[in-house]
């Protein structure tokens, strides 16, 4: 007998525009039932990017994936009185878009919670709800150059221009924001009060780069108190991976039909690629320290181990490297990932025959449990009645009287 998926029984009602709403994407993966409210124009997520599949987005297929859609036209009472319906029943409401959205039509944290007492009410938006750049219109990327994630590129005219990048903030923020719904739901549940939280996307992409910036922070110490580590003979390297180019031992190389990474900082691990390539001099003559050794500047030894890896597959060094015990990975592009034997093993796609598009599931895994593949994501309005009907009770008259009325657009 299959087992129910793990937020069974978790109602989430979101309000959203655009990237913000993943936040729920990771609910309604595990199983939460997730009821997007959308205004009779429907969210432009579905206009919004490329690829366009069959005339809708990518983004959207992905981000909406799992949920149910349900039109209302807030500018009219009747339909601000069905929301409240649904917050009655909810655990959960979300407001991934400009902070107050929705308190402009009377459905701000304060009545939310004379509704339902123990609801967990979460705003994430691009810059949270305080400071200078609260009311900034953004996209994600914006999060990414604020944070110093992602640096300026030039064309060979000399103009600058976005470089090609993995999105940080934008997907940082409602994966960070879904972790701290569960969190204040255990809470609600136990205590029967719920809370408000909020989450910038900013504010999360900065904080998935906390190594480079606390190391720049803890720099403006002196010396004597904030050193480089041991095998650098204490000298300080740039933060993060710009400490990594002069790396030697934990580098990328040319392999015969690729590239390789190769990461054998530790002394043990360097020892076990000497024995296995048959080399023992270039440990003699180049040992190491015992931890974090990457052989800065040894250019000798580079050029050495550029000669090795050419010798070999990258697959033939992957395989190596699992039976000597030496740490190396395949290097990959968001192009050829797929065709990868690990990849392969641990994604199975969701089929666009079922999801209109290719789509990754969620990497996280109920051991001994088989998940269940979420919905394709919604046209706008699509279980606008279903969700009426099933989940607040009301009839068809009901129904038809909101729609003549406008409240359903």
């Amino acid at each position: 007998m299959s087992r129910p998926p793990p937020l069974a029984g978790l109602r989430v009602i979101e309000s959203s525009l655009l990237g913000p709403g993943a936040i729920t994407t990771h609910l309604a993966d595990l199983g939460a039932d997730v009821i997007k409210v959308e205004t009779p124009g429907g969210d432009y997520i579905r206009e919004m990017t490329w690829p366009i599949v069959e005339g809708v987005s990518l983004l959207h297929l992905h981000v909406h994936r799992g949920k149910r859609s349900i039109v209302l036209d807030l500018r009219q009472p009747e339909a601000v009185a069905v929301y409240e319906d649904l917050v009655r029943g909810a655990d959960v409401v979300v407001e991934a878009m400009r902070p107050g959205s929705l308190a402009r039509r009377g459905l701000g944290y304060e009545r939310l919670r004379e509704l339902q007492p123990r609801i967990v009410f979460c705003n994430v938006s691009g810059y949270g709800m305080t400071g200078p750049y609260r009311d900034l219109p953004a996209h994600g990327i914006a999060f990414d150059t604020w944070a110093g994630i992602v640096g300026v590129a030039r064309d060979e005219e000399g103009l600058p221009f976005i470089p090609e990048h993995a999105s940080m903030g934008m997907h940082a923020g409602p994966l960070l924001g879904a972790l701290g719904i569960l969190a204040a739901v255990i809470r609600a549940r136990a205590s029967g009060e719920g809370c408000a939280l909020e989450i910038g996307q900013s504010d999360a992409a900065a904080y998935m780069d906390w190594y480079r910036i606390e190391s720049w922070k803890a720099y403006e110490r002196p010396e004597r108190e904030v050193t480089g580590n041991k095998a650098d003979g204490y000298e300080r390297r740039a933060p993060g991976t710009a400490g990594m180019r002069e790396g030697v031992r934990y580098q990328i190389y040319d392999s015969l039909d690729g590239h390789i990474l190769f990461m054998a900082s530790e002394q043990a691990f360097w020892r076990h690629f000497c024995d296995a390539v048959g080399r023992p001099e270039l440990f003699e003559r180049w040992p190491g320290a015992k931890f974090a050794d990457h052989a800065r500047g040894n250019r000798e030894l580079q050029r050495e181990l550029q000669a090795i890896f050419q010798t070999r597959t990258t697959a033939d060094w992957i395989a190596l490297g699992g039976q000597h015990n030496f740490p190396v990975a395949p290097v990959n592009t968001p192009k050829t990932i797929a065709e990868d034997p690990q990849f392969q093993a641990r994604f199975p796609w969701y089929p666009h025959e079922q999801h209109g598009a290719d789509l990754l599931p969620f990497p996280v895994r109920f051991l001994g449990e088989e998940a269940v593949p979420p919905a394709r994501a919604p046209t706008v309005g699509q279980q606008t009645d279903e969700v009426l009907a099933d989940v607040l009770g009301y009839d068809g008259a009901r129904i038809a009287a909101l729609r003549e009325r406008g409240a359903l657009g």
